[in-house]
């Protein structure tokens, strides 16, 4: 049996429901007609700041972070729930400032800022002011294992010099974006997982060049969009350090615990998106003499994917509340048996969704191609699929002997 939630999560929860139902689907098709009609698809349609300016006032903001200075004092296991819900839509999460990588980000800073660099940066991204990019995937290594990011961050006086490669930047093209988190080594000689540091960089800083917008399937996911970035020879003042040198797989995995519940519950409200579209098309269509809802085939594909999400769903929640009884740390098998079951089962029920769809399904008149292409790519982000079912191994084995 599911655990409750409080009743102000109750309380949210349903004050959510209620603005996805008056301002976010109904503005979906505004957001990609304005996108479409400015002068750069890289420019901020307004509906994203109207919006986002209706949902701070109504107090739909910072649901993520559990701080009750900043954030709404909800639960990884609370906040789930909440979570499931923006991923219907790909437009929501940031309207409630809850889009990543700022989330990550803001819990970095939160935890292991110092006043100043909370000052800064946190609370323009606490009042959704600013965007920012966390840099440290590269392509010139497999950046599945961060001990292979050649990055340097190195320290000449009271300055540490920056010289990278890095891709995958998501926000870096967005106009709003002000400060990246860069990971890097400072101390190749150390131990493995001591080497690299992370450090804030001002996107306006000398030497940071944007060489180019990378596209997922495609999609450019402007006006966010992720980019190819080059660090060169840049410079900031050592004071920008977060935590310590050597502590950027400390901050890292600090980072990415809540950051994966996250993922999941946006993928989960993705695919039962997805179902509610497959059986209202089916409903709606007729194929040789009879309506699609009442194919054996259809009926099987709903079934199969409404078993699928509701054991996804328990596996997350699992996951959040053990992150909230015992930490990250213990939750560590939990955390990598979402990040493998929850996107590709969020790609199943979406597929099955599209094939109902037939020729509508893969364009861009309804948001399921988009929603499968997003589910895609978190088989890859946060570690893929080979590097969680490595580490699932490692813990039964250990547990079991």
């Amino acid at each position: 049996m599911l655990k409750e939630i409080s009743e102000n999560a109750k309380k949210l929860k349903a004050e959510l429901l209620e603005f996805m139902d008056e301002y976010v689907y109904p503005n979906e098709p505004v957001f990609e007609e304005q996108l479409n009609s400015q002068e750069s698809r890289w420019m901020i349609p307004p509906i994203i700041e109207e919006l986002k300016a209706k949902a701070k006032a109504k107090g739909l903001w910072n649901l993520f972070l559990p701080d009750t200075e900043y954030g709404k004092g909800l639960s990884n296991y609370e906040y789930a729930h909440l979570c499931e819900i923006m991923g219907r839509s790909l437009i929501a999460p940031e309207l409630f400032n809850c889009n990543a990588p700022d989330t990550g980000n803001m819990e970095v800073l939160l935890k292991y800022g110092t006043k100043e660099q909370k000052k800064q940066w946190l609370e323009p991204l606490l009042e959704g002011e600013i965007r920012s990019v966390f840099s440290m995937t590269e392509p010139a290594v497999a950046s599945s294992d961060a001990t292979n990011i050649q990055g340097s961050i190195v320290r000449d006086g009271d300055e540490y010099v920056i010289n990278a490669r890095k891709w995958w930047s998501t926000s870096a093209i967005d106009p709003r974006c002000k400060v990246a988190i860069v990971m890097g080594k400072t101390d190749p000689n150390a131990a493995p997982h001591k080497q690299q540091s992370m450090i804030l960089v001002p996107f306006d800083s000398p030497g940071v060049e944007i060489k180019r917008a990378l596209t997922v399937f495609g999609y450019d996911h402007a006006p966010n969009g992720h980019a190819e970035i080059h660090y060169n020879n840049v410079r900031v003042p050592v004071s920008n350090l977060l935590l310590g040198e050597g502590r950027g797989f400390e901050i890292a995995q600090g980072r990415l615990g809540p950051g994966r519940i996250h993922h999941c519950m946006r993928a989960i409200g993705a695919a039962e998106r997805a179902l509610e579209l497959l059986v209202k098309r089916a409903s709606s269509r007729e194929a040789f003499q009879s309506r699609l809802i009442d194919k054996e085939t259809v009926r099987a594909d709903i079934a199969k994917s409404r078993i699928e999400i509701e054991q996804a769903r328990l596996l997350t929640l699992h996951a959040a509340n053990k992150i909230d009884q015992e930490g990250a740390k213990a939750a560590r098998k939990e955390i990598a048996m979402i990040k493998i079951a929850v996107p590709q089962m969020s790609l199943h029920v979406i597929d099955r969704a599209i094939q109902v769809f037939g020729g509508a399904g893969v364009s861009d008149d309804f948001p399921l191609a988009a929603h499968w292409a997003n589910a895609r790519t978190l088989r890859i982000v946060d570690g893929p699929d080979a590097v969680h079912l490595r580490d699932i191994a490692k813990l039964e084995i250990r547990e079991q002997m």
